[in-house]
C-alpha cells in the first residue's frame, strides 16, 4: 500500500507564498531557529516538505529523513 500524506512548504516568507495558491500549507519562518521550531512542530501526517535553500542550511545535521518525510530544496 503506498504511503499517503500531505505536503508543506517551509521557509521565508517571500519564497513560499506562491506554493499557498497551488494549495500547499506554507510554514513561515524566516529566521534559523524558526525553522527549526517549525520543523519539530509540523504534523506527522506531513511527508514532503518543500524547503528553501535558506531553511535548508538552517536545519543543517537535523536527521531530515527522519519518520519517512522527505524533502527537497527549492532552487535559488
Amino acid at each position: 500500500m503506498a504511503a499517503t500524506g500531505r505536503i508543506a512548504a517551509l521557509g521565508e516568507d517571500a519564497r513560499i507564498a506562491g506554493f499557498a495558491l497551488a494549495g500547499v500549507p506554507t510554514v513561515r519562518a524566516e529566521t534559523a531557529d524558526a525553522v527549526r521550531r517549525a520543523w519539530a512542530e509540523l504534523p506527522a501526517d506531513v511527508v514532503l516538505v518543500l524547503l528553501t535553500p535558506t531553511a535548508a542550511a538552517a536545519l543543517g545535521d537535523v536527521p531530515r529523513g527522519s519518520a519517512g518525510r522527505l524533502t527537497a530544496v527549492l532552487p535559488t
